[in-house]
């Protein structure tokens, strides 16, 4: 059985797809992501799809879109809910069909970085890496303990 998680932000173009891509690469079929957000900017981050492929992650069909689209009849029932930014933990969710269950997994948010192209980069990796951490963790410990992460 797969597990389905919807990873949230508010603008979807940084950290939940960076959630959404390691989850899918450290599941190895085992865990599905998907990655949406409340104010979708309408594009990735291009340092996120930089960086993403700099990890060997595929890129191909990654998109910044409305959490909306996950709390529609069709769309896939998920079992897990991350919030992976403060803003989007904070905002009221949709009613997700099934019911999953819900946690808070914050990170700073790389997209705010200054400076060089260099040093925006190396903000990004800094991010990945926390959150492939947590990511590992959660996949280990399950969806049922996933508020231990």
């Amino acid at each position: 059985m797969t597990i389905n998680v919807l990873v949230l932000c508010t603008g979807n173009s940084a950290r939940s797809v960076l959630a959404e891509c390691l989850i899918n690469d450290l599941g190895q079929g085992r865990w599905k992501a998907y990655s949406a957000g409340s104010q979708p900017t309408g594009k990735v981050n291009p340092l996120s799809i930089e960086l993403l492929k700099e990890k060997g992650h595929s890129v191909e069909g990654l998109r910044s879109k409305s959490w909306d689209e996950f709390a529609l009849p069709d769309a896939p029932k998920m079992d897990l809910v991350i919030t992976v930014c403060d803003n989007a933990a904070g905002e009221v969710c949709p009613i997700w069909p099934g019911h999953p269950s819900k946690v808070h997994v914050g990170f700073p948010d790389p997209a705010s970085a200054e400076g060089s192209h260099e040093e925006r980069l190396a903000v990004f990796r800094e991010v990945y890496a926390m959150i492939e951490a947590k990511m590992r963790k959660l996949i280990e410990l399950g969806p049922e303990r996933a508020g231990e992460v």
